[in-house]
């Protein structure tokens, strides 16, 4: 077996040889794609974002190394992604085995398996098993694997700028903010984590969803990127799908009523598709929750109660300063009554007087961007608000970033994890911001026109 990195050193020799080497195949990849994939517009913002998630990985890897002195990214690569790596170079069977593996023991694998941190951790170990894969790649380097997982952020946020560019060419700027070069996002979502794979997994669906229902666009394409992404989000974290999936569904059901222009018939419809919302929305709940209690609507308050005191107090403990909602007694009625604290902890705190390290004060700056905006926006836009309520986007971006926040704000109770935690819900905020925007504009300059013949 070849020999094991020391417990504190994540950035070795080999990276300073390969990573360079990888980076220049990405880039000339990048190259010869970029025609197919952007136009005369939104071309420029390719390369940039890219680079920015190539820069945002090495930099996770950094602070990982020399700040935590360790962490998720240390055990997903140099106690997890290392040996299977080892493995395979020792026997490829054997490494087979252990790429292929669910986590089951493996004659012959003990001494690979017991050094596997996440060995029995599924949705650890999915992390672990992909990291392993990009390891053939890249010789085991941990910057070089590390910029391919930004490959992978890239790729789903350009999916999600797609997405929503394609309904709205002419608010590109915006839109690019939201989707490709949100600062915390591209920091916490671009590195040897479970968030890039979740975030990349987002965008996916995003645009398929969009491809298939909105658009009726490459649907043998859309249905392929359709199953990719929610087996991933269901390999790492299930709650994403139960935030997302009823959101996704009102949009495609706001969708199909907003093209019908009687309004007698969409008074009648109306009722239908609220029934047909409900009734998809907790099916697919139940169909999620269904292999794993945790998840299912009789637990789910019992999870939150559980996961939010064990990153509070225990596990993340070190990951910044805890906050509390109050107490959580296990029961859904409890849980609920959090809500409006737990969506405010996760897009407007920690606030300027919580921050207690540098990476806190990052991460309150952004909020109270958040918090101005929204505020401008709702005191400004007040009256025509309601106005804005009546696209199926903007409804499908607020009614995913809320539930979100509520399902994260809930059950983390510290701020330096939940810095982490929230990033999939802050292209879609700022998104829905964007479209309050410039949806109460128009409709200010088409009532002022109006008024002027």
């Amino acid at each position: 077996m070849s020999q094991h990195l020391s417990n504190n050193q994540i950035v070795e020799l080999r990276d300073l040889i390969v990573t360079p080497i990888v980076i220049i195949l990405v880039y000339v990849a990048a190259y010869l794609i970029r025609p197919r994939v952007t136009d005369a517009v939104n071309r420029k913002y390719f390369f940039p974002a890219l680079s920015l998630r190539i820069f945002g990985a090495l930099a996770l890897g950094f602070l990982y190394q020399f700040y935590y002195h360790g962490g998720d990214t240390f055990n997903y690569h140099t106690h997890g992604s290392r040996h299977i790596w080892e493995a395979f170079m020792d026997s490829p069977v054997l490494g087979w085995k252990l790429l292929t593996s669910g986590g089951e023991p493996i004659k012959g694998a003990y001494a690979y398996t017991s050094s596997v941190i996440f060995y029995t951790d599924p949705s650890s170990f999915f992390v672990v098993r992909i990291a392993a894969l990009f390891d053939l790649f890249t010789f085991s380097s941990y910057a070089a694997t590390a910029v391919l997982f930004a490959v992978v952020s890239f790729l789903g946020a350009w999916s999600l700028f797609f997405a929503f560019y394609r309904e709205s060419p002419q608010h590109h700027p915006w839109i690019a903010i939201a989707t490709l070069f949100i600062p915390s996002v591209i920091f916490w979502g671009s590195g040897l984590l479970k968030d890039t794979l979740t975030l990349a997994a987002i965008g996916f669906l995003t645009l398929a969803v969009s491809n298939f229902f909105r658009f009726d666009r490459k649907k043998s394409f859309s249905v392929m990127l359709l199953i990719l992404s929610v087996w991933i989000l269901y390999s790492i974290k299930k709650y994403i799908l139960l935030c997302f999936l009823p959101a996704a569904i009102l949009w495609i059901y706001a969708s199909y009523l907003a093209r019908i222009k009687s309004l007698i018939l969409k008074v009648l419809i109306v009722p239908v598709i609220f029934a047909l919302l409900v009734g998809s929305g907790y099916y697919s709940i139940i169909l999620i929750g269904k292999d794993d209690p945790k998840y299912s609507l009789d637990r789910i308050a019992t999870t939150a109660q559980v996961t939010a005191y064990d990153i509070g107090f225990y596990t993340g403990k070190d990951a910044g300063s805890g906050y509390s909602l109050g107490e959580l007694d296990g029961t859904f009625g409890n849980m609920m009554s959090k809500a409006p604290q737990a969506i405010n902890v996760s897009l407007f705190r920690p606030y300027l007087w919580e921050v207690k390290n540098p990476l806190m004060l990052l991460t309150a700056m952004e909020s109270v961007l958040l918090l101005v905006a929204t505020l401008v926006i709702i005191m400004r836009y007040s009256s025509s608000l309601i106005y804005s309520f009546r696209n199926p986007t903007v409804l499908f971006c607020l009614v995913f970033s809320f539930s979100f926040a509520f399902a994260v704000g809930v059950s983390t109770f510290n701020f330096g994890t939940l810095a982490r935690y929230k990033i999939p819900l802050l292209p879609f905020y700022v998104l829905a911001l964007g479209y309050i925007y410039y949806n109460s504009n128009n409709k200010r300059k088409s009532e002022a026109l109006a008024l002027t013949e």
